[in-house]
C-alpha cells in the first residue's frame, strides 16, 4: 500500500516542514499572503469551504488561495499539524531572512516604536503581542532569551502577522537604537509622557519582570495605571495599552501640526 505522504502535495510538505514556517489556519495563511509571504504549499480538508471563507472574509487573496490550496484527506491533514485548526487549513511559508529583519529594525529615522519582549515565557502571549504590533504598525517585535518568536505556537497566536512586521530574537546588546522605555511598576506614569516614534518599548516577563541586563540598558522606567492590590496585567494587555498611548499621542501631535 502506498504511503499517502509520498504523493504531492503531501510529499512536498514532508520535505519542507522542518525548515519552513507553519501557517496554522485560514487566517494565518490569509495574512501571510496579504503581506507578501512566499507560501510553498497549502492544504485544506475542504477546498470548497475554504474558498467560500475567502469569498466572505478575504476576497483580496481568493485568487491566490484558489491556486495554492490542495485538498487532502482529514487524516493526512491531522498528521501534518500539531493542533488541527477548526478551519482545516494549513500552509508552509519561507521565513524572512534574519539580515533583512535586522536591517528593518535598525533603519532610522523610525516612524513607529520597536517592541521588546525581555525573556518571555508564554508562546501564546508572544504571538498575541506580534498581532498587536502589526495592527498598530510597529516597526517590529524582538525577543531576548530562549523563546523562538517564530515557533509554530507563536505564529498561530500571531495569526500569520509575523510577515507584517519585523520579528527576531536578539541579545540585549543588539537592541535597535533609540531611547528605551521599559515598563515597570515603579516607573513614571505613562499618561504623563509622550512616547517618541523611535522609542524602544521593553516589557519584562509576567513572572520576573525586567532582567538586570535590560534594566541597565533602560533610559526611562514607565508604569501603566493600575488599581492598588492588582499585581500585574497580562503581557499582551500591557503592550496594547502602551502602543495605544503612543498612537494616541502621535495622532494628537499630528492634528495639532495641521
Amino acid at each position: 500500500m502506498t504511503d499517502p505522504l509520498d504523493r504531492e502535495p503531501l510529499s512536498v510538505w514532508r520535505r519542507l516542514a522542518d525548515t519552513a514556517v507553519l501557517l496554522d489556519g485560514f487566517h494565518a495563511l490569509k495574512h501571510a499572503l496579504r503581506f507578501s509571504a512566499e507560501v510553498l504549499v497549502a492544504v485544506t480538508t475542504d477546498r470548497t469551504a475554504a474558498l467560500a471563507l475567502a469569498d466572505e472574509l478575504a476576497p483580496d487573496v481568493r485568487e491566490a488561495l484558489d491556486v495554492l490550496l490542495a485538498e487532502v484527506p482529514e487524516t493526512a491533514y491531522r498528521a501534518l499539524v500539531p493542533r488541527p485548526h477548526p478551519t482545516g487549513v494549513a500552509a508552509l511559508a519561507v521565513r524572512p531572512p534574519r539580515d533583512a529583519n535586522l536591517r528593518a529594525l535598525a533603519r532610522t529615522p523610525r516612524t513607529a516604536p520597536v517592541v521588546v519582549l525581555d525573556q518571555p515565557r508564554n508562546l501564546g502571549n508572544a504571538g498575541a503581542v506580534i498581532r498587536l504590533a502589526a495592527g498598530f504598525g510597529a516597526t517590529g517585535v524582538v525577543t531576548t532569551g530562549t523563546l523562538d518568536p517564530w515557533h509554530p505556537t507563536v505564529v498561530r497566536g500571531g495569526a500569520g502577522l509575523h510577515f507584517a512586521t519585523a520579528v527576531e530574537r536578539v541579545a540585549v546588546e543588539e537592541l535597535p537604537s533609540g531611547p528605551v522605555f521599559a515598563l515597570d511598576p515603579e516607573g513614571e506614569d505613562i499618561r504623563a509622557l509622550k512616547l517618541p516614534d523611535d522609542a524602544v518599548l521593553a516589557f519584562g516577563s509576567e513572572r520576573s519582570g525586567l532582567s538586570g541586563e535590560l534594566r541597565a540598558r533602560t533610559d526611562h522606567l514607565v508604569s501603566l495605571p493600575m488599581r492598588p492590590q492588582v499585581s500585574s496585567y497580562n503581557l499582551a494587555t500591557s503592550v496594547a495599552m502602551a502602543l495605544f498611548h503612543w498612537s494616541a499621542s502621535s495622532a494628537s501631535s499630528a492634528s495639532q501640526a495641521l
